[in-house]
């Protein structure tokens, strides 16, 4: 055993034995800490569009937004919390045989739910606090056009862009698991979520931040027409940014977050680390 970290095998084992716990948490608890992962989420969102709104290079806003995105992560690792995309992997436990695949998709569908309350309580209290007013406006409109191309984003996109998002995702929650001090955690953390920050990738429970914060800002019209000057967003356009654009979102990128999770780094981890090759 390597006394400054635990060794991949160990880290699966833990995630496993985490999933066990994950499995049989009590309803009312699973909801709470559900709600708290989600809000966790959409502040570290919050805050990063503060931090880039007047950015026009983009490269540069995403490098400067993925330094602040993570302290959602970084919160729900540390304090606690129910993570849609980082519960994925409890699909370990299943092939283990430590608990059954209903178990699993009940977890799923309630952190999934609650991931989405916690979410939406973040929106409503950051819209109504008027942040979106900072740079006359301009904060508001970016939500705006952060949120439009969300929403029209094609499904194939949309599926794959998730895919790889929570293939860091989930390796930032085991890279995390497998430091032991707080330092080398965030640090696991912070790279991998930084690196779906600056490529793009598409998050589900971050997009339940994002696109109701944008339909939040729609709802001023002094941020629609501020999103017209700046990025020639026409008011027919803000339409677009929906409850219905919101669901055309999230369907393909939870599909491909579950993927990219639970198949492509979940039962790649199990196989190489827990099967019994012979």
């Amino acid at each position: 055993m390597n006394e400054h970290m635990n060794t991949p095998a160990e880290v699966i084992e833990t995630n496993i034995n985490a999933g066990v716990v994950k499995a049989n948490l009590p309803l009312g608890k699973m909801i709470l800490l559900g709600i708290m992962a989600g809000a966790f989420i959409a502040i570290g969102g919050s805050s990063s569009n503060v931090a880039v709104h007047s950015i026009a290079d983009v490269g540069l806003a995403r490098t400067l937004a993925g330094c602040i995105f993570p302290v959602g992560l970084m919160m729900i690792v540390l304090i606690g919390g129910e993570l849609f995309t980082g519960n994925c992997l409890m699909i370990m436990g299943v092939l283990d045989k430590k608990f059954k695949a209903v178990k699993m998709v009940r977890n799923l569908v309630v952190v999934y739910l609650s991931n989405l309350a916690g979410a939406l309580i973040v929106d409503a209290l950051v819209f109504y606090s008027g942040q979106y007013d900072y740079t006359s406006g301009a904060l508001g409109a970016y939500t705006i056009k952060v949120a439009l191309s969300k929403s029209t984003m094609s499904f194939d996109k949309a599926f794959i862009s998730g895919i790889m998002c929570n293939i860091l995702v989930c390796a930032a929650i085991l890279t995390a698991a497998a430091a032991k001090d707080i330092a080398g955690k965030l640090l696991a953390i912070f790279f991998p979520i930084w690196a779906f920050v600056v490529a793009g990738y598409e998050h589900c429970v971050a997009n339940m931040y994002y696109i109701p914060a944008g339909i939040f800002a729609a709802s001023n019209p002094d941020y629609v027409a501020k999103a017209e000057e700046l990025y020639g967003i026409t008011a027919e356009q803000c339409a677009s940014v929906s409850i219905g654009g919101l669901v055309h979102n999230l369907i393909p990128v939870t599909l491909g977050n579950i993927v990219g999770g639970s198949f492509c780094l979940g039962c790649l981890c199990f196989f190489i680390y827990r099967k019994n090759w012979k």
